[in-house]
């Protein structure tokens, strides 16, 4: 199984890889100014980024002040809409009244556009980090918030009549048994609110910044700098994938016992 899982890994490097070199064998045939090649890009992002001195970890000092604002900008809004839509989550899901009532609010924020809200993070924050992590965090609490609804409504009630049973406190079948059960949906709104933070980093830097991907990515497109402004593409996709891959990692490791006790089931 472990060598299945490898060749599979493999295999979808190579279809990346054999892409890139299509990519890169058109382009130098055809040499569009809208389409540079691979080899080309690439090497715009080394100098731009990654040709620092050792002890900055090759960072360049256009890489500390526009690569890494924007990823402390992203973590900052997912950070401040976990604190707050898992805690609210678990409460409105745990109480059907309280969820009842609020449901119109609720699916009225979501459903409301956040770039819409752009002219009121302005004149609330001014420009800076507090307008664009406040349209991250606004963006991403929703998927948090009614993914853990839906996961705390969702306990088995069993297993709630079996922990009343046996006299557990409230922070006990907190912690034991409702956060336990909502983990999966939790997790599930994380997802869909991490591409949706780049996103919203992305646009909340082209509204009004100083520094940043988003930044570099509007002076790349006022100078008509192709080159660069696939480079600012290219390295928000790594940003994700490294992003999806790390969050990957942390829910296997805290739903190991979840998977675990599907596949028991399923046997």
């Amino acid at each position: 199984m472990s060598v299945m899982r490898v060749a599979r890994e493999l295999s979808r490097w190579v279809v990346l890889v054999v892409g890139v070199l299509l990519w890169q064998l058109w382009a130098s045939g055809h040499h569009s100014p809208f389409f540079p090649p691979p080899s080309t890009i690439l090497d715009r992002m080394y100098h731009l980024w990654f040709s620092g001195p050792a002890s900055h970890v090759f960072f360049t000092a256009n890489a500390t002040g526009n690569l890494l604002p924007s990823i402390w900008r992203t973590l900052a809004g997912l950070a401040i809409a976990t604190v707050i839509g898992v805690p609210l989550g678990i409460a409105l899901g745990r109480s059907r009244a309280a969820s009842e009532y609020l449901e119109p609010l609720l699916q009225f924020g979501r459903a409301l556009p956040v770039v819409t809200l752009a002219p009121v993070f302005l004149a609330l924050f001014k420009i800076g980090n507090q307008m664009e992590i406040a349209t991250i965090a606004f963006g991403t609490i929703w998927p948090i918030l009614l993914n853990t609804i839906d996961g705390a409504a969702s306990v088995d009630p069993v297993q709630v009549e079996t922990a009343t049973a046996f006299r557990l406190t409230r922070a006990q079948r907190l912690t034991q048994l409702i956060l336990p059960s909502a983990l999966p949906k939790i997790f599930t709104g994380f997802r869909l609110s991490l591409s949706l933070a780049l996103i919203l980093m992305v646009f909340s830097e082209l509204v009004g910044s100083s520094n940043g991907i988003g930044y570099e990515m509007l002076n790349a497109q006022n100078s008509f700098d192709l080159v660069e402004l696939w480079c600012t593409i290219v390295v928000l996709g790594i940003l994700g994938y490294l992003l999806n891959a790390i969050l990957n990692g942390v829910q296997r490791l805290v739903l190991g016992w979840h998977r675990g006790a599907r596949q028991v089931e399923a046997v």
